[in-house]
């Protein structure tokens, strides 16, 4: 079970902190891996790239980099209780069963939803301000500049992606269009690591790598 009282410095971890980390992971490898992330761990994914760090990347359902607008109607609800706290942008949060239920597993199921929700961890207030709110983030943790981004992208989009609408990612992918490949799933929604299609998801990520990065 994840802890009920996350560590306090938690809620100022920023994405170039994770990035940071990942960094060091990577450097001690004998050669440049593939990364692979989704949602936030997909815009990681990203700058990793953009930092080349990586020989590819597959993105799924990625939260878009500070030049693409993501603030949707239903990622606002998403995310409403969490921002309504005073200060949410240095405190960790995590989603409860039913913003899970409604906004990750939409397309999942109740029994899969109930069950992946009991491992969600507590996350980053200032990461999902650089996010949300790039405008607001005087670092610039979420700028990715396309000319950096040199290896191949794949952009995985689920059409009922109520946290990273379709049309977030599509813009995404072709603002890094000179590397980039896109495919959009119907009936899927944002959980597209385990719900009832993923399969598919994975072989053509695979597909596509071998072709890209063999």
């Amino acid at each position: 079970m994840p802890p009920d009282a996350p560590p306090g410095a938690l809620g100022e971890t920023s994405l170039l902190d994770y990035v940071a980390d990942l960094e060091k992971t990577i450097l001690a490898l004998p050669e440049k891996p593939v990364v692979i992330g989704h949602s936030m761990g997909g815009l990681l994914a990203l700058l990793l790239c953009a930092k080349g760090l990586a020989r590819a990347g597959v993105l799924l359902t990625p939260a878009p980099p500070s030049s693409i607008l993501a603030i949707r109607p239903s990622n606002l609800l998403a995310f409403a209780r969490i921002q309504a706290r005073w200060g949410w942008w240095r405190k960790p949060h995590r989603a409860t069963l039913g913003e899970a239920l409604s906004y990750t597993f939409n397309t999942a199921g109740h029994a899969m939803g109930e069950k992946e929700h009991s491992s969600f961890v507590h996350e980053s207030g200032r990461a999902l301000l650089e996010i949300a709110l790039p405008w607001l983030d005087w670092a610039k943790a979420a700028t990715v500049d396309p000319r950096r981004v040199t290896v191949p992208l794949l952009f995985v989009a689920a059409e009922k992606d109520k946290l990273v609408p379709p049309g977030v990612v599509r813009r995404t992918a072709k603002h890094f269009a000179h590397v980039s490949d896109y495919v959009e799933y119907e009936d899927q929604g944002h959980w597209v690591l385990g719900q009832p299609g993923w399969k598919r998801v994975a072989d053509h990520a695979e597909a596509w790598l071998t072709g890209k990065a063999p």
